[in-house]
């Protein structure tokens, strides 16, 4: 007795002799099992079976791999990209914060700078995006400081009459002028 078991992708059917399973298409686990079942355990081309599941040769090897060593749950898609921050370290971030702390008024750029210097390898952008996470940032909104003659209206003094109005001293906050001014 022969028995066949075909997928079709297409259709997301398990068929047999007697006859066919639904899979879903969003289960990529079913998928690559099948894959796998239909590349170990029928006569085909592994590469013809891995690019109808959309693999290449290579990845089915390397999803075969996985199966071997951990069962059905290796199957399971894994989360691509960095696993960890390779950049932005624990010991980069105390780092960015020490600088911030030792000079607040040190710009991103000028941290980064400090950290390059020390062979710390650090983007603009993620000094700046430290600062961020931690709140040291600079208060961008705050208008330009304001001097003593703006904050504080100029006070008569005694002596002063009424005809003349304030003199250039009374300006000043009632101190001398400095010389050459």
């Amino acid at each position: 007795m022969n028995t066949f078991l075909q997928f079709d992708p297409e259709t997301h059917q398990l068929t047999g002799p007697t006859g066919s399973l639904p899979i879903s298409g969003s289960d990529p686990l079913a998928s690559r099992f099948l894959m796998l079942v239909e590349g170990e355990c029928l006569d085909d081309n592994v590469a013809a079976i891995a690019q109808k599941y959309g693999y290449c040769r290579q990845r089915y090897y390397q999803i075969l791999h996985a199966f071997q060593q951990g069962g059905l749950p290796a199957l399971q898609p894994q989360k691509t990209g960095p696993k960890s921050n390779y950049r932005r370290t624990d010991q980069t971030v105390r780092q960015v914060l020490r600088y911030r702390f030792l000079d607040p008024d040190a710009s991103p750029q000028v941290v980064a700078q400090k950290l390059r210097q020390t062979h710390f390898q650090i983007s603009l952008r993620s000094v700046q995006r430290i600062i961020a996470d931690y709140g040291l940032q600079k208060n961008s909104t705050a208008s330009t400081p304001k001097t003593r003659r703006q904050l504080c209206p100029p006070s008569a003094p005694e002596n002063e009459s009424a005809s003349n109005g304030p003199t250039p001293a009374a300006w000043n906050g009632g101190g001398a002028t400095a010389p050459g001014r």
